[in-house]
């Protein structure tokens, strides 16, 4: 179990700046944090992984100039974070000396406050529900030839201190329970996927039933089934709701960390105030929305959350900082320095990223589409930041005909340029929806959502082997 009370003593946290400042830092930082998860795999019907446990650990940051040093202990006694705070300090020599600002306690915070933390909930509870989920896609059909059920939780509790003077506790709950499906028939296979997510406790599993995530996912599978092939060329698309975010996301938000425009990696570089979307694309991060999957109350390096509107009605207007590339540009900081763990150094990254909700009727969207695709769920993707084009592939689409969603399609996937895909959004609606995910870079993953309306992007390639 973790403990209580901070997770670091206020005496060891002073004593380890103080010692990471030594060789002249302007700037350094404790980052410590107790994490708790469980991990349980269901793999036709058989348990095939349980695993539990706690990780505890410590990473010290020292800013000099443009060069961080950064330093990392899997243990919190004085000893071991002293010795690494001399790592830190003997990596990063500056010039001057800096004193240390009184650290501003306040009270810890909690993500979302739960009634049942999963760390309570006994490990047949989270068993039954692997097994509904299950239970619930082989009975989907006929046709379901395999199911793959996955659960998560996790607990962290942090401690961010900085000498200059932060101090911001966390405590974190995350929830997810995923299902794969695999169906066939006659020799074509598809797969299906679903996997609700959230901050929380056991109500995220009441609001997300597992029977439902199972159903779901084999819905899916079995559907593509009956899918003909993608046509290719140029088409109208009109991507469902929460698809317009992973597009969002991928192809034009990673251009926007302050990190990839830092290291003139980014086709929106020097762009600022200029319209590069339709004016009816207004696009967001985040990071305070209520029990998201990519929320917090702090970032990692103690930022409160916070909304940074990225896009307002197509002008670009802002971008995603940290600590580092906000002093480096001398830009306020956006609560979007974040990390995988104390193993890792802080960095820009998106939190729950959304093109927001416009006036158009979904229905009435489609129906203005006399020939398209509907891209209902999108898959895994591709995209270069530094010219913004990308490849997705399509999980679940079919054709628009007349104005009326149709046939299913298999092996579909969109290729553009995010400029250009944004630019040429001509329809939003409002039956706005977000879905959570796994977002990766440098080696790092973290939580995040991607949410957006049914919208439709008037011309857009579609790479496909069918007529």
């Amino acid at each position: 179990m973790l403990a209580c009370g901070p997770v670091l003593d206020e005496v060891v946290v002073r004593d380890v700046l103080r010692t990471a400042l030594r060789s002249g830092g302007r700037f350094a930082e404790v980052f410590a944090e107790e994490r708790r998860s469980t991990s349980i795999r269901l793999d036709d019907r058989r348990i095939e992984e349980l695993t539990e446990g706690t990780d505890r650990g410590a990473g010290i940051r020292v800013i000099v100039g443009d060069t961080t040093a950064y330093a990392y202990s899997n243990r919190l006694d004085p000893a071991a974070l002293t010795e690494a705070a001399e790592a830190a300090a003997a990596a990063a020599r500056g010039s001057g000396s800096t004193e240390l600002v009184d650290l501003r306690r306040g009270e810890p915070l909690v993500s979302v406050a739960t009634d049942e933390p999963m760390a309570g909930v006994p490990r047949d509870r989270k068993v039954a529900w692997l097994r509904e989920a299950e239970d619930a896609a082989r009975s989907h059909a006929p046709e379901v030839r395999q199911v793959v059920v996955g659960y998560g939780d996790s607990l962290q509790r942090l401690l961010v201190a900085s000498s200059e003077g932060t101090w911001a506790e966390e405590e974190r709950h995350r929830v997810r329970l995923i299902a794969q499906v695999v169906a066939a028939r006659e020799g074509v296979v598809q797969t299906g996927f679903e996997g609700p997510a959230a901050l929380g406790g056991a109500e995220v599993l009441e609001a997300h039933p597992p029977a439902e995530t199972g159903a779901e996912a084999a819905r899916i599978a079995v559907t593509m089934l009956d899918g003909v092939p993608a046509p290719a060329g140029e088409l109208p698309v009109v991507v469902g709701p929460a698809g317009g975010g992973v597009l969002f996301h991928e192809a034009c938000g990673h251009g926007l960390e302050a990190d990839t425009v830092g290291k003139e990696a980014s086709v929106y570089r020097g762009r600022l105030g200029e319209r590069l979307a339709s004016t009816l694309v207004t696009g967001v991060d985040d990071a305070s929305v209520p029990g998201a999957w990519g929320s917090f109350a702090v970032d990692d390096e103690g930022t409160p959350s916070a909304r940074t509107v990225l896009f307002q009605e197509g002008v670009l207007v802002g971008m995603l900082y940290d600590r580092f590339w906000a002093g480096r540009d001398g830009a306020d900081l956006t609560s979007n320095g974040r990390r995988q763990s104390y193993a890792h150094l802080p960095i820009p990254r998106m939190t729950n990223t959304s093109i927001l909700p416009g006036t158009s009727d979904p229905d009435d969207i489609v129906a203005g589409t006399e020939r398209g695709l509907y891209a209902k769920s999108l898959g895994g993707g591709q995209v270069n930041p530094a010219t913004g084009d990308f490849v997705f592939g399509v999980s679940e689409a079919y054709l628009i005909e007349g104005g009326r969603i149709t046939t299913p399609v298999r092996g579909a996937n969109l290729i553009g340029n995010g400029i250009d895909i944004l630019a040429g959004v001509d329809a939003v609606a409002g039956d706005f929806e977000a879905r959570p995910g796994t977002c990766g870079k440098d080696g790092q993953g973290v939580p995040v959502t991607t949410g957006s309306p049914t919208l439709r992007i008037a011309r857009m390639t579609v790479g496909g082997t069918g007529g």
